[in-house]
């Protein structure tokens, strides 16, 4: 793996956690405004426990070592809630201020998948093999 695409993974990588974890954290506190959130897009307020639960688990999967596998779910994980965020925000007719982080967690999440060293990839799954 060259250096340039280490960088770029672990750039990635860090800023998708810190997104993935700030936003799973104010979920599972049911933070005023993000109830207020979920509910404009007429999502169910227990969505925020799920979805909390889900992105810090993810975080975690996708910082610790091994577990190939486990890695590759926290990632579609990551593109099936990021994508349906971004969706929903632009179903809802959302400014581009309120699509923004949900898309830009999306193209992270795209890029981290991307770039993982081969020791994070599950044989059979990487289009670079």
């Amino acid at each position: 793996m060259s250096k340039r695409n280490k960088i770029m993974y672990w750039v990635a990588t860090l800023w998708l956690a810190l997104g993935m974890f700030s936003t799973g954290l104010v979920q599972l506190l049911r933070v005023p405004a993000e109830v207020e959130n979920i509910t404009q897009l007429v999502y169910p307020e227990y969505f925020l426990t799920l979805l909390g639960t889900w992105k810090i688990l993810g975080v975690i999967a996708v910082l610790i070592p091994g577990q190939a596998v486990v890695k590759e779910w926290a990632y579609a994980g990551f593109f099936l809630a990021m994508s349906g965020a971004t969706f929903s925000r632009i179903a809802a007719g959302s400014s581009v201020n309120e699509v923004f982080p949900s898309l830009l967690l999306l193209v992270l999440t795209i890029v981290s998948w991307y770039f993982r060293p081969p020791n994070r990839k599950v044989v059979g799954f990487t289009p670079n093999s």
